[in-house]
């Protein structure tokens, strides 16, 4: 067995110079790069030495809040590689063989950074308390430090509604000790107001005991409360897939807990998911759950090869003219009967008034998308700009705006 050693003598680290207090202006952008470039400079140290880099994480996990206390991070872009980087190196420091005092020294100094943390910027460091413990007997001493605290916040008429600093810590410390009856005992206060920060300790303890209708009953009431409710579906459909529930996952959690950035990414996600079930089905399915946005998942149908059946969301709500004209314009060639009725949906939805800031070359773009369509689909020219003009005949302003852009590029041509 490989005797626990202190790490080496720190070396000079490159991020740490960058991530002084107050070091970062408003803006994320420079704070994302500098924290993806201490990330790599850890990773490797950490193919060379992982008890050096660990070291290292530590470090630069009390100097994020510091460092990052004057940036405006109100698209949520810098919390989110703070916690791809707290995911990343996490398992580092919990897993590599130190020195007890090295590891106790890492927990005071990152108890001390989380205790400090105002804005907060690594609160999810709790989260992970039990795994920086690095063992099971280092986590149950943890959790005796913190249960004092813990069981006066949640104790019946405590001020504070239940609120205590150390509460996920504590939970997650107790589930590293394997100290799970305990656990489960204190999640039964009324205190935990059934909030999933609280109640996934027991979920997680329940599932590694094999009582998964007591764990998925126990997660169904955290998704009722309402908080963190993705966090929680991804749970509970885990669960019913694991229960061989696969109809009820899809029904009930598959939606919320397969959400993506855009709705390609969650069809994609959905199809990967539950193969077993067709993708137009699927899509249907999102359709209807979602009633009055037909027209936004356009570009998830277009994009996974169901041409109808993009067309028909298109025609059915509206749906973003930028979106149509590119659309018409990438399958003129390969696709021009889909084409043509992208590029007039586009030129239909602008007359409309639908769009952001819709100017002439929009409608350039989608008109010579038609007449390029047109043209591969034996149409002649004059009969595409009657079809074209016929969807903007009215007076209105954006009616005669897109009239105009059509005649004065036809004229062009």
């Amino acid at each position: 067995m490989t005797t626990p050693r202190a790490p080496r003598p720190t070396p000079t680290w490159t991020f740490a110079a960058r991530f002084r207090r107050g070091a970062f202006g408003w803006k994320s952008d420079l704070a994302i790069q500098r924290l993806d470039e201490a990330a790599a400079e850890i990773r490797a140290m950490a193919r060379k030495d992982p008890a050096l880099a660990a070291d290292g994480a530590v470090r630069l996990f009390e100097k994020l809040s510091p460092a990052f206390e004057n940036v405006d991070d109100s698209s949520g872009r810098l919390q989110a590689v703070i916690r791809d980087v707290i995911e990343q190196f996490v398992p580092l420091v919990g897993s590599v063989e130190v020195a007890p005092k090295t590891r106790q020294a890492w927990l005071d100094r990152l108890w001390q950074a989380m205790t400090d943390d105002q804005m907060p910027w690594i609160e999810r460091l709790g989260d992970h308390w039990g795994t920086l413990c690095g063992s099971p007997e280092v986590a149950s001493a943890w959790a005796d430090e913190l249960l004092p605290g813990l069981r006066s916040a949640w104790a019946p008429g405590a001020e504070g509604h239940g609120w205590y600093a150390g509460t996920v810590p504590c939970l997650s410390s107790l589930y590293a000790a394997g100290r799970h009856a305990e656990l489960l005992v204190l999640l039964e206060s009324p205190q935990t107001h059934d909030w999933w920060d609280c109640h996934r300790w027991g979920v997680k303890a329940l599932l590694d005991h094999g009582h998964r209708h007591e764990a998925l009953a126990m997660a169904e009431r955290c998704h009722r409360q309402g908080r963190n409710s993705r966090e929680v579906a991804r749970a509970c459909e885990s669960i019913l897939l694991d229960m061989g529930q696969r109809e009820l996952a899809y029904r009930q959690y598959a939606f919320e807990a397969n959400q993506a950035n855009t709705h390609l990414g969650t069809l994609k996600a959905l199809a990967a998911r539950y193969p077993e079930r067709d993708k137009a089905r699927i899509l249907a399915d999102l359709v209807e759950a979602h009633p009055g946005s037909e027209g936004k998942w356009f570009a998830a149908a277009k994009s996974a090869g169901l041409l109808d059946v993009a067309l028909e969301l298109a025609r059915s709500s509206p749906t973003d003219p930028r979106t149509l004209a590119r659309a018409a314009r990438d399958f003129a060639s390969r696709q021009p009967a889909f084409a043509l009725e992208a590029g007039l949906l586009a030129l239909g939805w602008m007359a409309r008034g639908y769009g952001y800031e819709v100017s002439a070359a929009d409608v350039a773009m989608a008109w010579d998308a038609c007449l390029a369509a047109g043209k591969a689909h034996g149409l002649a020219p004059e009969r595409v700009r009657d079809q074209a003009l016929a969807l903007c005949d009215g007076e209105l302003g954006a009616e005669r705006f897109v009239r105009s852009g059509i005649r004065l590029r036809a004229g062009a041509g």
